[in-house]
């Protein structure tokens, strides 16, 4: 009898050690994901994850992705202007088709703001874009003279098209080594904005964005350049979705035909994509 006493009063001593100690509140690195779709949203997106991680052949060890490249400088991206087309180009042009980019590149990141805030720890409030160069096969296609952007005139990839040099190329030097570059670091370029003469449709990646010249020059003056939308949608690693489409989700950008705008499907398949990669960068 007095051992079991024994132990109900050690038992009791111990619940109330612990009645007493003051309560713990995790601190924000302790808390949880802020992850707070739509209920709606819940299910699709699920799907969505699911699908890319067994279809990704290495998701998680690819290193180059629009995330990649704006955390590498600390908030920010650089254009190369691939124009593969004999149409000239008059420096209000120019200026109109930086404009634009710039816009519609914005687009995306305002994407992963919540009333100004990076949403699920994203650190920048913007994401300045710097068109660093243009590239062409012939110099007189361009009617500036000014040294606002760097000309590569004549530097031919392997298919013919004109591109900056590729010792500035972040798809050449994802190790971020530009010491061959004659501009440096501030003169290198994350992605191009190619823009070729009859190309129909779209192409996207790491490497940036393919569109038609004629599309995108007769779009400058639109709210939504779909098609390039939908290929930065691709550099940020989201999906296409032509053989099967999430529950109860229609019509979204990144669902070729479907929408002409980011979505908030599209918002939150992008805020997705950066909550499973937010580790690599410390977040």
């Amino acid at each position: 009898m007095r051992t079991r006493i024994a132990r109900l009063v050690t038992v009791l001593a111990a619940l109330l050690a612990v009645l007493a100690a003051p309560a713990v509140t995790a601190t924000p690195a302790q808390a949880a994901d802020t992850w707070n779709p739509p209920a709606g949203l819940v299910q699709p997106l699920g799907e969505v994850w699911n699908h890319v991680e067994s279809t990704y052949p290495d998701l998680y060890g690819f290193r180059n992705y629009g995330w990649d490249q704006v955390v590498a400088n600390k908030g920010s991206v650089n254009y190369c202007v691939r124009w593969e087309s004999d149409a000239p180009v008059s420096a209000a042009l120019r200026d109109q088709v930086h404009a634009a980019l710039k816009k519609q590149f914005g687009k995306w990141m305002a994407a992963m703001l919540d009333n100004g805030t990076g949403t699920n720890a994203w650190p920048y409030t913007t994401v300045p874009v710097n068109i660093v160069g243009w590239a062409v096969k012939n110099r007189s296609t361009l009617q500036w003279t000014d040294n606002s952007v760097d000309i590569y005139a004549g530097n031919l990839d392997s298919d013919g098209a004109p591109q900056c040099a590729p010792d500035c190329g972040r798809f050449f030097h994802q190790d971020g080594n530009y010491s061959k570059c004659p501009g440096g670091v501030a003169r290198h370029y994350d992605q191009s904005l190619w823009l070729t003469k009859g190309f129909q449709g779209g192409a996207g990646g790491d490497w940036g964005q393919r569109v038609g010249q004629e599309y995108f020059t007769g779009a400058l003056a639109q709210e939504n350049i779909h098609i390039y939308l939908h290929e930065v949608g691709h550099t940020f690693g989201l999906d296409d979705f032509y053989d099967w489409t999430p529950t109860g989700q229609c019509c979204f950008l990144m669902k070729a035909g479907s929408a002409t705008q980011i979505t908030d499907f599209d918002k939150w398949m992008l805020r997705d994509f950066w909550r499973h990669l937010k580790s690599r960068y410390g977040y």
